[in-house]
């Protein structure tokens, strides 16, 4: 089952997003369609969003903007398959991400706003994944190359990233010694089958702006009546 990111990490998203907005001209954002916004063919017919894709260079530490409604979702994977079917019911935790979710009890949209940093390099897909795939397949969805340029900014570096590798026990007989334990240069820490769904998610990033937040306080401080207009 995918991992949904929860309200208090899409807001620290946003704080980080609107702090990081003109202070790093190495990182971009990009609103998703433009003026169109993030729908499907039958409620906006001219949306193609692998046109919008093309010529556009998205690096580690860039931001997609979605602005849709509370009508269509945003779900990132790393698996083509998923991608290719619509459908993110049968995916894993570690490979695919449910930014937002749709509120089919809505008889009037809300505007929504959904920043999604880019964390990963390599090929990445996005698509509106709820009432069974139907919004994916009328054209909402699309996919993009992320290079590495300068880096993911510390805010949004997983600790882990930095660990040093296990040091196995002095044996006296180099032989003996463990292999170096590669650390995978993602922002997915390792699990264990017995690790509790608290433990998971995108919930795992709230230390690190925890940490950003506590050391920006008092310019983010101005930064929250920003946050509320959206």
């Amino acid at each position: 089952m995918s991992r949904s990111a929860s309200p208090v990490l899409l807001l620290l998203l946003l704080l980080v997003f609107v702090f990081f907005s003109g202070y790093v001209e190495a990182y971009k954002n990009y609103t998703v369609g433009d003026s169109l916004g993030w729908y499907d063919k039958l409620q906006k017919p001219d949306v193609n969003y692998q046109k919008w894709v093309a010529g556009k260079n998205f690096s580690l530490g860039d931001f997609l903007l979605f602005n849709t409604d509370n009508n269509h979702s945003v779900v990132q994977t790393y698996n083509f398959t998923t991608y290719k079917h619509c459908d993110y019911d049968d995916a894993l935790d570690n490979d695919t991400y449910q930014w937002s979710t749709t509120d089919p009890s809505a008889t009037d949209p809300v505007s929504v706003t959904v920043p999604v940093p880019l964390l990963k390099e390599g090929m990445t897909y996005f698509f509106s994944g709820d009432y069974d795939g139907w919004q994916c397949k009328h054209g909402q969805h699309f996919k993009l190359n992320v290079s590495h340029g300068q880096g993911l900014p510390p805010s949004l570096k997983d600790p882990a990233d930095d660990a040093p590798s296990p040091v196995a026990p002095d044996s006296g007989d180099e032989g003996d010694a463990a292999p170096d334990t590669v650390v995978p240069a993602n922002f997915n820490n390792p699990k264990e089958e017995h690790d509790n769904e608290e433990s998971s998610g995108p919930a795992s990033l709230l230390p690190f702006f925890s940490h950003l937040l506590n050391y920006k306080f008092s310019g983010l401080l101005a930064l929250l009546p920003v946050v509320f207009i959206f």
